[in-house]
């Protein structure tokens, strides 16, 4: 397990520092708009620089695809895949839940996932095996502690998310709470952490859930593809720059059938 516990210790290491820098640059740094409509700042770029340095010279021979850089899969058998500081608008208006996701690929199926948030001080991390085939440690964690997805059932106090895009799927007796966090892997890892008991996005990219695809199967989650083909495995050749995914997870089976019929807006 020497591998895993280096793939650990190189994700922790550089996410703890990189995080330590972006607090200092936290609510100071203006954005720009990119094509998509979404933001970008330099501190977004520096971590990408330095997520992408601090890999390459751990696994030289591993692929990386990231949202500020490489966006085509090649056939790599490794690839690692980061979002170097998800919640870029949060980030730039001073509001403190964003944060930095790594994830590992084999395959195209994610086999590793950590995310961290630095404001909140939480670090998820997590593997999955699925069909690889692959000899690994399991669990999910918060903060090294083992998470679970919860087992209650839907009511008017328990949470699900939204992303800004989705708010078409809230109907009058929608089954829970509605909260929007503004981040894509928190919306998720909130699922795999017991704390909501689902959440949907209408237009995320492989890097939002990269990471979190192993956590949120590791704690029990149920992942729901809102496209006509699945999420994983990541396709060869295919230029996810533009490439979105729109994705439901939930903590049960059963509370995917509730609500998949209020999904037909935001399927692809």
């Amino acid at each position: 397990m020497e591998f895993w516990s280096q793939v650990l210790d190189l994700a922790r290491t550089t996410a703890t520092r990189v995080g330590a820098q972006l607090l200092l640059d936290f609510g100071r740094v203006q954005g720009l708009e990119k094509a998509d409509g979404s933001l970008v700042t330099q501190s977004d770029e520096w971590a990408d620089r330095e997520i992408r340095s601090s890999i390459a010279a751990v696994f030289p021979e591993h692929a990386i695809l990231s949202e500020e850089n490489e966006h085509g899969f090649t056939d790599a058998q490794w690839t690692w895949i980061i979002d170097p500081l998800d919640g870029t608008t949060n980030f730039t208006r001073g509001i403190p839940l964003w944060g930095i996701s790594i994830g590992l690929l084999y395959n195209g199926e994610p086999v590793f996932g950590y995310v961290y948030f630095p404001p909140v001080n939480q670090s998820f991390h997590g593997y999955w095996a699925g069909s690889t085939g692959l000899d690994l440690p399991t669990g999910a964690y918060l903060n090294d502690k083992p998470i679970h997805v919860s087992q209650d059932s839907p009511s008017s106090n328990h949470f699900f998310s939204l992303c800004a895009r989705s708010l078409q799927i809230w109907q009058p007796g929608f089954p829970c709470k509605i909260r929007m966090l503004g981040v894509a892997t928190y919306n998720f890892l909130a699922v795999a952490a017991g704390a909501s008991l689902g959440g949907v996005e209408a237009t995320p990219k492989i890097w939002d859930l990269a990471a979190v695809w192993a956590i949120v199967h590791a704690a029990g989650g149920t992942w729901i593809s809102l496209r006509a083909e699945p999420t994983f495995p990541a396709v060869f050749g295919r230029n996810y720059g533009n490439y979105a995914l729109p994705s439901l997870i939930v903590n049960h089976p059963a509370l995917a059938d509730l609500l998949l019929p209020l999904m037909d807006s935001i399927r692809k």
